[in-house]
């Protein structure tokens, strides 16, 4: 399975060095930054700037940020459409959905849920905002929404800590076989 992940308007350099660290270490192919979200090296900035994201982003990525693949994304619905048209599977990491998305949500539970998914060889995997998670007009992209069920009074997870629960789930196969 082939697993690209978004990370889009993330603002903690700790959380985007933290989602970098576990979606290495699960394999995942590259990781894509849209929006806001600081990037690791970001030939953009000044070099002062640069060091100063780079140096928090590697305290939590403790080296993931050197060898997992990366790119910026200018505009990420153009990029999420070619991706869907290559025959990737577009997932949002989201669980405040309004009524119609409600019909394209997965809850984290099982096989049976990621059957839903369909064919699970290459999927991208969107992650939004820490407080307002993705935005509207890339909803529009999902094809599916993933959510994790809370069991506590909390609505919802720090963003990497969900994005490594959704990561190692979908990229889990273990409990999809029969046990013998």
């Amino acid at each position: 399975m082939k697993l690209c992940l978004v990370l889009h308007n993330i603002r903690s350099t700790y959380n985007v060095g933290a989602i970098l660290r576990t979606a290495e270490g699960l394999g995942v192919r590259e990781v894509v930054y849209s929006g806001y979200t600081p990037r690791y090296a970001d030939a953009r900035l000044l070099p002062h700037l640069r060091e100063k994201l780079n140096r928090q982003i590697a305290k939590a990525a403790l080296g993931a940020e050197e060898i997992l693949a990366q790119q910026s994304v200018g505009e990420i619905t153009g990029w999420l459409e070619e991706k869907r048209r290559e025959g990737w599977t577009v997932v949002g990491l989201e669980n405040n959905l309004s009524g119609e998305e409600l019909g394209r949500r997965v809850t984290m539970s099982g096989t049976r849920a990621k059957t839903r998914l369909g064919d699970r060889s290459k999927l991208v995997l969107v992650l939004g905002e820490e407080v307002g998670g993705i935005p509207l007009e890339i909803r529009e992209w999902m094809d599916y929404f993933l959510e994790i069920t809370m069991r506590g009074q909390k609505e919802s997870f720090n963003v990497s800590v969900a994005a490594g629960m959704a990561m190692w789930w979908l990229m889990d196969e273990s409990h999809e076989k029969d046990p013998e």
